[in-house]
């Protein structure tokens, strides 16, 4: 009834006062294109919505090996909860990695059952195997990096957590709420 006899308009029904919350806070002419546009399979109900309970990851990477830096959100509020780098001759794929791990750490730290969202499968394989297989060489200028990410893997190999790590839907769901905006 609110819309009727307003030419154009545009309007979105949400399952929750959440959803209904995240959206207003983007730009609502984008979440509505991204929504509307990507159909959601009702045989897919487990894909269907995000645990907004969550934090959510990801990187960016300045070239292929380039200058790289991750972050991680609280996928409810958008609040930035880490952010490291830049880091120069790095990986996007490293970086993701890194920003798992680093999530992952994070809510250990914090006694925190989350999920972590990341759209990187081959980070997301690379944590279940506690090991990388990147083809980026170790150089005088990435050192930190490698030392970062043999960090990391001892810290997998060395810790146990209750938190869940899945694969963000961006066909589904749109961007991540962790990326960088930069594509």
């Amino acid at each position: 009834m609110q819309v009727k006899g307003y030419t154009g308009a545009i309007y979105m029904a949400f399952d929750t006062l959440q959803m209904a919350e995240i959206a207003s806070k983007s730009n609502f002419l984008d979440y509505f294109k991204t929504k509307t546009k990507n159909k959601i399979n009702p045989a897919r109900t487990n894909e269907a919505k995000p645990d907004f309970f969550s934090i959510c990851v990801d990187a960016a990477c300045s070239g292929n090996p380039g200058i790289m830096e991750y972050r991680g959100v609280d996928t409810h509020t958008g609040k930035l909860l880490f952010r490291q780098g830049p880091f120069p001759l790095a990986t996007n794929n490293i970086g993701e990695f890194l920003a798992i791990v680093h999530g992952l750490g994070y809510l250990k730290k914090t006694k925190s059952g989350l999920i972590v969202y990341s759209d990187s499968g081959t980070a997301i394989s690379w944590v279940n195997r506690k090991a990388i297989k990147s083809k980026l060489d170790k150089t005088d200028e990435n050192t930190y990096v490698f030392e970062l990410v043999e960090r990391a893997v001892r810290w997998l190999k060395g810790n146990d957590y209750p938190n869940k790590v899945m694969k963000w839907q961006t066909k589904l769901w749109g961007e991540i709420p962790a990326d960088f905006g930069r594509k």
